[in-house]
């Protein structure tokens, strides 16, 4: 588990990375860790669910 600080910047650096349009599979913290978790709720609360591409399968 992350410290508090661990787990702010990992929320800003998903927010950082949602605000740049990268692709949510950058996130550079294993699967298993709470920083990915972190990650994660950045990048989603930069890029909400109507501003995502549909998908065309």
């Amino acid at each position: 588990m992350g410290t508090r600080e661990e787990i702010t910047k990992a929320v800003t650096a998903g927010r950082e990375a949602g605000d740049r349009g990268d692709d949510p599979r950058t996130c550079p913290y294993p699967g298993t860790s709470t920083l990915r978790t972190a990650w994660i709720r950045g990048y989603v609360e930069s890029r909400p669910l109507s501003t995502q591409p549909e998908r065309t399968e």
